[in-house]
């Protein structure tokens, strides 16, 4: 038996209490759950919130949005990855050593039963509930004769036009159909008269078309004129789709939808201007393989088999779906004026430092400021450099944007200072996925309005969240700092849950002026006075600080670590967390997502407690904590513990200083985390999650619906 497949008995055990580790964790199954499969575990939460009978109706068609659209874009990367890992002959096995084919195969078996679990509760519980309240999505076999002639008279005005039949035949070959788009795959055949066949092109059996339902037109289609009644899009045009096809017998027809590969590569080396090859690449993507295809359960094996084998797909790629295709279109629902089957609206409030009058600037002069996002309105980042960019006094902004919205008041406030005779740079990071078209349009804005534009650098993603606002102030200058965990983009800020310091520590803004040199010019900074930086030493501090909690346990010294990210995969830090567990240091992880150590094994990771949560708000915010003996430091940045992060991100980790707000993020933010009953799910041994249930006599705690209300307006 081989080393990466061998059962927890068999490793090598030093004494009868501890297992020696291998030199290296990669291959080891039993150290390591693997990627792919833990992230799928993590989009069953997502799915667990849409059947927790406690969240509101629309509340629960949201999460089950969301599972679809995490899906969507898994399909897009993890899974084209693996599939091009396969085509290539790629012989590379993941952390816990499986081959691509093994990973595909593992995580198809996972999916589908989850799959199966979303339709059966949209189908089950969703829908007839909110049927119940007045809101129906009918079929349209079961509306009247009245309300059928309404719709078609609505098909002919406001679908029929846009509609392109493509069919299949030696002169048209099999067309294509674009990434994440909902078809109606049609069988038609000609109509026999007196024994003659239909003249028209020759037709002489029966052929397969393909339509697009169009995205351009809403997907649920208005019943009448309650405002809160609607058929399918697809059922719609499937009722009249005869007007496509004049002279001809539809058969038959059966939604589908296919998912492509969506992920960009680029040779950095060779890409001369890195703009327009981004943009050249955008091109290619909507030409992506083929990775999935999704096929309503009414429709026959033998179409089934013609649209994968068109499509260069397998059985194994085929999704079967027992009811509507693409989810989220359904979320046309929500934006339903019923606010009682929504959630209460939630409005973030200022910092108290910032409700005093006294400029941002003088508040942040004489302390340093903690956000909260979204309990704290993300309005308090936005007016820090609005007031930036109108102060005569201030000098230069500079500042990184990753992912910033389609309509920023933030980039709109960048091109204001510039065209003021500010000096403005700002680093724009074109290959923030998915926000590619949106960052070079914005990218080019700021250019003409003479910002000076940098896309990301050469070999490296920018994902770091900065803010540098240089002020001149009697006879010296002064900089002040925005440092984040989460991106300047105003919409998902409300649903996101992000930390941000803002201060005027001359040292954090001598790190951060020499963090743009870094961005922005060929400076090789290899030393950072507080600020911790990947790639340059972001992985070694957080080794050493890991290290130094082992020193102090070991000296009878207090010793602690708790870490709240989004991800956790970096084998060399685990390593180090288990040899820390192993040491008897206690080790609590908050991690929403993707978590590929093992916890509670005896021997290698005792001490060490992982828990998730999720819940009306996406946990974002990475809180990195070291008991120290007493002394305790706490760090926020952008940085997951992944090996991107740490070897192939530009990544920016903050020192928290001020005893208060070390109070807050650990007495307040970390402890209540821990200490949630009600959202939070706990990691086994197994890779399984299980619901922290409180008992009768237990405070219940929800840590998101404290925020809500400890943070609330007054």
């Amino acid at each position: 038996m081989s080393d990466s497949v061998k059962p927890f008995q068999e490793l090598d055990q030093a004494d009868a209490h501890a297992i020696t580790l291998p030199p290296t964790l990669f291959l080891n199954r039993q150290l390591l759950f693997n990627r792919e499969v833990s992230w799928v575990e993590f989009n069953r939460r997502v799915l667990e919130e849409a059947q927790d009978p406690t969240q509101p109706l629309l509340e629960q068609l949201k999460f089950l949005s969301i599972f679809s659209t995490n899906l969507d874009e898994f399909f897009m990367i993890r899974i084209s990855g693996l599939k091009e890992q396969i085509d290539e002959g790629v012989t590379e096995l993941s952390l816990d050593g499986l081959t691509p084919t093994a990973q595909l195969k593992l995580v198809g078996e996972r999916l589908r039963p989850v799959v199966g679990e979303q339709m059966r509760w949209l189908q089950d519980e969703v829908l007839p509930e909110l049927n119940a309240q007045g809101i129906r999505l009918i079929p349209y076999r079961a509306l009247s004769d009245r309300e059928k002639r309404g719709l078609n008279d609505y098909f002919i005005e406001n679908v029929f036009p846009v509609l392109t039949p493509q069919a299949v035949d030696p002169s048209h070959p099999f067309p294509y159909i674009s990434n994440l788009s909902l078809n109606l795959g049609v069988m038609i055949q000609p109509v026999e008269d007196g024994g003659d066949v239909t003249p028209a092109r020759n037709i002489t059996g029966p052929r397969f078309a393909r339509v697009k339902v169009p995205p351009i037109v809403p997907r649920l289609a208005p019943v009448g004129q309650s405002g809160a009644e609607f058929t399918l899009l697809e059922e719609l045009i499937g009722a009249n789709i005869n007007v496509l096809f004049p002279g001809m017998q539809v058969v038959e027809f059966h939604p589908f939808r296919v998912t492509r590969d969506a992920d960009i590569e680029i040779r950095e080396d060779e890409a001369n201007d890195l703009l327009r090859t981004m943009e050249q690449e955008l091109r290619k993507r909507r030409f992506g393989t083929a990775v999935r295809l999704e096929v309503a359960s009414t429709m026959p094996g033998e179409m089934v088999r013609y649209l994968a084998s068109s499509l260069h797909l397998t059985a194994d790629d085929v999704y079967t779906v027992e009811g509507p295709l693409n989810v989220p279109d359904l979320m046309g629902l929500y934006r339903l004026d019923r606010p009682e089957l929504k959630d209460k609206a939630h409005v973030g409030s200022l910092p108290v430092p910032f409700r005093s009058g006294e400029s941002l600037f003088d508040a942040i002069k004489r302390q340093d400021v903690l956000v909260h996002h979204p309990y704290n309105s993300f309005s308090s980042v936005v007016d820090f450099i609005n007031y930036a960019a109108i102060d005569p006094a201030v000098l230069a902004i500079k500042m990184t944007l990753y992912r910033t919205g389609t309509d920023s008041p933030i980039v709109q406030a960048l091109m204001a200072a510039s065209e003021r005779g500010k000096q403005v740079a700002v680093l724009v990071e074109l290959k923030a996925r998915f926000d590619e078209e949106n960052n070079i349009e914005w990218a080019r804005r700021l250019e003409r309005a003479g910002v000076h534009v940098v896309y990301g650098m050469l070999g490296l993603k920018t994902h770091s969240k900065l803010a540098l606002v240089v002020r001149r102030e009697a006879n010296s200058l002064r900089r002040y700092v925005h440092i984040g965990t989460g991106n300047y983009n105003p919409a998902t800020a409300r649903i996101y849950t992000d930390l941000g310091l803002f201060t005027a520590d001359e040292q954090i803004g001598a790190d951060a002026t020499d963090l743009f040199n870094y961005l922005t010019g060929f400076s090789r900074q290899s030393e950072y006075r507080r600020l911790l930086v990947a790639p340059v030493n972001l992985r070694e501090r957080l080794t050493d600080l890991i290290e130094r909690e082992v020193a102090n346990h070991q000296a009878g010294k207090a010793a602690r670590i708790i870490l709240k990210l989004n991800s956790l995969t970096d084998t060399k830090l685990i390593r180090s967390l288990y040899e820390a567990s192993q040491a008897g240091v206690p080790i609590d992880l908050i991690i929403r997502g993707i978590c590929a150590l093992r916890p509670g094994v005896p021997g290698l990771s005792d001490t060490i407690s992982v828990i998730s949560i999720v819940g009306r708000f996406l946990e974002h915010s990475r809180i990195y904590y070291f008991s120290n003996a007493g002394e305790e430091d706490v760090y926020i940045g952008s940085a997951d513990l992944m090996l991107r992060n740490l070897n192939r991100r530009v990544e920016l980790v903050t020192p928290i200083e001020d005893p208060r707000l070390k109070r807050h993020l650990k007495g307040d933010i970390l402890d209540l985390s821990l200490r949630d009953n009600v959202k939070a799910r706990r990691l086994l041994s197994d890779g399984s999650y299980e619901r922290v249930r409180h008992t009768a006599n237990e405070e219940v705690v929800d840590s998101q619906g404290y925020f809500m209300s400890a943070y609330a307006i007054a």
